[in-house]
């Protein structure tokens, strides 16, 4: 996916904003492949939003970390931004189906502004009919107000406050359709305005320490790095709570953690995993480093499909660390998959480069 994410190209553009005509055709293919995930009985699509949107070499948008949809079939699920998470996530802990419309609602908000908007907010504007202060200035001019109204519409639709109210995948790819227009032939590429047909220039790979432990599968060595930064990488992410009063709960929590790191520092990685798994299943908190440990222990106890899902993790709650890419890595080439996790070194290495404005 040589293409960057949905959340670079919105948020983060360079040289033109997304046309529109494109931030239309992300909405339908992406409503379509959750349409094509609900008809395969995978329709609980975690934490969905715009770093989860890959661009492939044609410009077409396709949705990543499968992982997260293989291991959530009972609905257990943490949100990295509370700000963004659907209200029955708030009540139970627990996403549904209508979840993960809720969260293609906060999508649609972010394609029709290019701004990350609370839901809220959105709505406030949005039944006060200010809707055009939602729209991206830099599309001014270049949209009818008719097909602009359509899309507000289908986000309001599916942001409603009751689950049942929302509409499903089909519903979506349904309201969709008719909006993509005289640009239907244009492919992908041309209306992203990305080079198409040669390859990505090759980047020079240069790895941190853990990068490099990770290559070589030096678990010894990874765990003395991930021992010595701490908790550093979760500042502003490990204390964010859920809307709850301080509880005997959360205090067992945070206990349970306490345990994982006295086990971690004792290389009792058996008493690790258990303790960790207890302190995630709480889902009072999320930690990226907590999925990060947990990821080693399993890689130390000869269990690398676990630990492959505990780094998807660990990169779905903190998109731009890249501790948990070197763990994929790491992971993959437990698992024999030498080819990704080149890949995932270099993505890695680029987000490190980036990281230190290289």
């Amino acid at each position: 996916m040589p293409n960057e994410t949905l959340s670079k190209h919105l948020f983060h553009w360079e040289n033109q904003p997304m046309k529109w005509a494109m931030r239309l055709r992300v909405a339908l293919y992406l409503g379509q492949a959750l349409e094509y995930c609900s008809g395969k009985g995978r329709a609980l699509y975690h934490d969905f939003n715009a770093y989860r949107i890959l661009f492939d070499q044609d410009g077409n948008p396709r949705l990543s970390c499968f992982g997260l949809m293989k291991n959530s079939r009972d609905g257990k699920s943490y949100s990295t931004n509370l700000a963004f998470t659907p209200p029955e996530y708030l009540r139970t802990g627990r996403v549904t189906p209508e979840s993960v419309v809720y969260s293609f609602g906060t999508l649609l908000l972010d394609l029709l502004s290019g701004k990350h908007i609370p839901p809220s907010h959105a709505l406030d504007l949005i039944r006060e009919k200010n809707f055009l202060m939602l729209m991206d200035s830099c599309l001014e001019g270049h949209f009818s107000n008719d097909d602009g109204t359509e899309l507000v519409r289908l986000a309001s639709r599916c942001l409603q406050y009751e689950a049942r109210e929302r509409p499903n995948a089909k519903s979506l790819v349904t309201a969709l359709t008719p909006l993509q227009k005289d640009t239907q032939q244009v492919p992908s590429y041309i209306l992203m305005g990305i080079p198409h047909g040669t390859e990505s220039p090759k980047q020079t790979m240069s790895l941190t320490p853990l990068g490099e432990a990770c290559s070589r599968l030096d678990l010894t060595a990874i765990h003395e790095m991930l021992e010595k930064v701490g908790y550093n990488d979760d500042e502003g992410i490990a204390n964010e709570l859920s809307f709850q009063m301080w509880t005997d709960q959360i205090q067992e929590t945070l206990n349970c953690k306490k345990r994982g790191d006295a086990a971690f520092r004792a290389k009792d990685f058996n008493t690790a995993i258990d303790c960790y798994t207890q302190f995630i299943d709480g889902g009072t908190m999320v930690s990226p480093t907590v999925f990060a440990r947990r990821c080693l222990c399993y890689l130390i106890s000869d269990l690398p499909q676990q630990a492959l899902g505990d780094a998807m993790q660990a990169q779905a709650v903190s998109p731009e660390w890249p501790t948990a890419f070197y763990l994929q890595a790491a992971s993959l080439f437990s698992l024999g998959m030498d080819t990704d996790a080149q890949e995932t070194l270099k993505d890695g290495s680029s987000l490190e480069a980036k990281n230190h404005g290289n």
